[in-house]
Order: C-alpha cells, then sequence, then structure tokens
C-alpha cells in the first residue's frame, strides 16, 4: 500500500512539473456587469494560459442580447485587467482593441475561437503595455497575475449597452495533478478509517 501511494505521488509530481496550461472558464451575464444591467443575454466560455508558448487560447458562446433595431448587436469584446479586487470593479482592456480579431460582430448570438500570440504588440492594448512595464513580456506577466487572482474579466459589448452588455470574472480550473492530489488525500482518508475500523475488531 504505501509503495502504491508513493508511486502516485511521483506521478503527481511529475504532472505538476510539466503543467504550462492555466485554465479558466467564464460565465457572462448582465447582471455580472458594472453596474449590472438587465439584459437577457448570456454566455459561457474558457480561457487558456501557455505560460512556456506564451499563448492564450479563448473559446465563447453567448445568446440572447438585446434586440433594439435591425441592425446592432455586438460591438466589442475582449479582456479586462486588473480590478482593484478580486470579482468586483471596472478595469481598462488588456487584450486586442477595438476587438478580437475575428469576433462577430453586430450580431445578437454566436461564438468565437481564436488563440492569441502574447509575444506580438497586435495582442495588445497598447495602453495595457506601457501601464505594465512597456513590453509585452511585462505585459503578458500582469495578465497572468490578474487571471490568477481573480481580477480579470472577459466583456462582450452591444450598441444597445456600449459599456458592456454581459461580462464574467475568469475563475481557475483545478489542474489534472491537483485534482489527482484531492483524490489521493481521500484515498487515504479511507484507508485509515478502514484500518481503525480492523484494529477495533481485532
Amino acid at each position: 500500500m504505501k509503495r502504491i501511494l508513493l508511486s502516485v505521488l511521483a506521478v503527481c509530481g511529475v504532472l505538476s512539473a510539466q503543467a504550462n496550461i492555466f485554465e479558466y472558464s467564464v460565465t457572462l451575464s448582465g447582471p455580472n456587469e458594472s453596474p449590472t444591467n438587465a439584459s437577457p443575454g448570456i454566455g459561457s466560455g474558457t480561457v487558456n494560459y501557455d505560460n512556456a508558448l506564451h499563448l492564450l487560447q479563448l473559446q465563447v458562446t453567448f445568446s440572447g442580447l438585446i434586440q433594439t433595431n435591425a441592425v446592432g448587436g455586438t460591438s466589442a469584446s475582449h479582456l479586462h485587467a486588473a480590478t482593484a479586487v478580486p470579482g468586483a470593479g471596472t478595469a481598462g482592456v488588456a487584450t486586442t482593441t477595438p476587438s478580437f480579431a475575428g469576433f462577430p460582430l453586430g450580431v445578437w448570438s454566436g461564438s468565437f475561437s481564436n488563440t492569441l500570440d502574447l509575444t506580438l504588440s497586435s495582442s495588445w492594448n497598447p495602453t495595457f503595455i506601457s501601464n505594465n512595464g512597456g513590453s509585452t513580456s511585462t505585459a503578458e506577466a500582469a495578465l497572468a497575475a490578474a487571471m490568477e487572482a481573480g481580477e480579470a474579466y472577459w466583456n462582450i459589448h452591444s450598441t444597445a449597452l456600449p459599456g458592456g452588455e454581459i461580462r464574467g470574472f475568469l475563475t481557475p480550473v483545478p489542474e489534472p495533478s491537483t485534482l489527482a492530489l484531492v483524490g489521493l488525500g481521500a484515498v487515504g482518508l479511507a484507508a485509515r478509517v478502514w484500518s481503525k475500523r480492523r484494529a477495533k475488531k481485532s
């Protein structure tokens, strides 16, 4: 039993050492905006940050935005960082302005998937770079810290609500090695309980 536990711990250590991708989930809505709004729009997505390849993979699906007339709909979308406190407040645009390249504009529902190369200045808002060390590498470090701290959010802007119709803060997704360690802890606890029960019977 001891040998098995040590083997599992060794595997978890390898997984942790090789982990370069940080996963985040995001749930967007009008009530998540600041100030809040009554938009019926919703959205969900993922953001995967690779700190070795310096890539930011973005995926989102949204629907139900306010329809005010035949034209309009989405007007921009990007990540904002860093708010003064986790999960609340507002911050300037961190990524591409005026919007992510390829993000569907003029629609009330849709999906988007793209990957930003964080070594390219075109992936950033120039103001975010200048406010965070003056280079893409220092901007990347600032955004990574904001995402990890819960101080970065994804905003979808529209003609109905130009300041932002739906948004959501990025929430870390536990990496597999962390989940494995949690599972290992549960196995260890179960083994301890079993041992105590066995000792009482004997």
